[in-house]
């Protein structure tokens, strides 16, 4: 189902590197000419050092013809540039290589770490350029281990306002993302946006496309994390500036929210009002079987299209790089979605009536309801001989009701708090004055 395939829109927002892997997924899906994906890939390696994979894509695209004398040039190329940066950073690695400079790194900030590698290791300032562009030329080789390695160091000696600063941070969260280090990706993305909230030198456009690229690099991290669903609703949907993001650059990603609030049933109560209130906000400007099931299911009240949509969705995860390991997840807590609403509006409930409105044979929709009353998810009662399903009453306590209400009260709090000190100013102490002094 390409129609809903949002590579493309993706693609936009991420670098060339994290793109390759959507290419390689869609590949194996088969959802487009093989030849015409061999062609994209192609484009994306001709900016990149890595010759060596281009060259196979170019000979799989064009069997009968020689490897171009272009790439061959440039492989030559590349391998010069590599020894000459290899020869230039030999001494900076050898520093690096030094325990005591490593147990420096971990327990100093930058101003200290480079008054100590200047007056005891004979650093020099220019070795942190030169180690930048040598982490930068590892990644466009696609050696992201390599990469990831040099640019901690970067990070940890450059001053925030240097030039090279925020690329370092970018780089070394693509590195942790396409080695698959997801603990490590995650903390390279909060300590990414935590510098991207609190920056009160950039302008409202800059700091819009800083956070919308972070929201679609953030998706390898939280469809892979095993916090990511938690994390993606709180800063998806319950922080402003990043919901304005969405909803001013890149509505799509109302698929990934909603995927991960209806795989996570322990924030429903709290966030399905909300996120309902968002894609019907958002309808107009883009919609898909994902957010079209939930606009069904809780707008419409109509349980056929929410059915039929059911299935879409199960063709558009199953199509998507990111939502596929989510696909079963989703199917069976769209099912109870579907019952719970459901059952709110009707005592007495045909089993035959609700294995329909669930996509199930009846046999299989008793034997689900069995086991939703069987784990005390469920008030209700089976009439074997009629085959009905009597709901019970389910009255919520006021204590119950106070405590749902006030569930993100504290979160939504702090996001107010932080805003009134962006406001009036104070972050701008926490920058790092001995990088102001350059």
């Amino acid at each position: 189902m390409a129609e809903y395939d949002l590579t493309t829109r993706l693609g936009e927002y991420l670098d060339r590197h994290l793109v390759f892997p959507l290419l390689e997924f869609l590949s194996v899906k088969e959802l487009y000419d093989d030849k015409e994906m061999l062609k994209g890939k192609l484009d994306l390696l001709s900016n990149t050092n890595m010759v060596d994979f281009a060259m196979d894509v170019h000979q799989n695209l064009y069997p009968d013809q020689q490897v171009p004398t272009v790439l061959k040039d440039k492989r030559g190329q590349v391998v010069n540039e590599l020894k000459t940066l290899q020869a230039a950073t030999d001494v900076i690695t050898k520093i690096f290589e030094d325990p005591e400079v490593a147990r420096t790194i971990q327990n100093r900030d930058g101003r200290q770490l480079c008054d100590f590698l200047y007056q005891e290791k004979g650093f020099r300032p220019d070795m942190v350029e030169t180690l930048y562009n040598y982490a930068k030329f590892q990644y466009e080789c696609g050696n992201y281990s390599g990469a990831a390695e040099y640019l901690y160091f970067v990070r940890a000696l450059l001053a925030p306002n240097d030039k090279n600063f925020m690329n370092a941070l970018w780089g070394k969260l693509a590195s942790e993302i396409l080695m698959q280090n997801w603990d490590v990706a995650l903390e390279d993305l909060n300590r990414l946006k935590d510098i991207i909230d609190h920056n009160t030198f950039a302008g409202d456009l800059q700091l819009l496309q800083q956070r919308t690229w972070l929201i679609h690099w953030s998706l390898f991290v939280f469809f892979n994390h095993a916090k990511g669903r938690d994390t993606i609703i709180d800063m998806f949907l319950y922080e402003p500036s990043y919901l304005n993001a969405i909803q001013t650059m890149c509505p799509h990603i109302l698929r990934y929210l909603t995927t991960a609030v209806v795989t996570n049933k322990g924030r429903w109560r709290g966030c399905m009002k909300d996120l309902v209130k968002i894609i019907q906000h958002e309808s107009y400007t883009y919609k898909d079987p994902i957010t079209e099931f939930i606009e069904c299911l809780y707008v419409h009240f109509d349980f056929d299209g929410a059915q039929k949509k059911l299935r879409d969705c199960e063709t558009v995860l199953s199509n998507d790089f990111f939502l596929v390991a989510c696909l079963d997840d989703f199917i069976e807590n769209a099912r109870l979605l579907i019952f719970e609403t459901f059952c709110r509006i009707h005592e007495c409930i045909s089993i035959g009536m609700l294995a329909e409105k669930l996509n199930m044979a009846p046999d299989d929709a008793e034997k689900w309801i069995v086991n939703l009353i069987r784990n005390a998810r469920l008030d209700a009662k089976i009439d074997s001989k009629l085959g009905h399903v009597v709901m019970g009453t389910q009255a919520v306590s006021p204590y119950q009701q106070i405590i749902e209400k006030t569930k993100n009260l504290a979160f939504r709090s702090q996001v107010i708090a932080q805003n009134v000190e962006k406001k009036l100013g104070h972050s701008k102490q926490e920058v790092n004055q001995w990088g102001m002094q350059e």
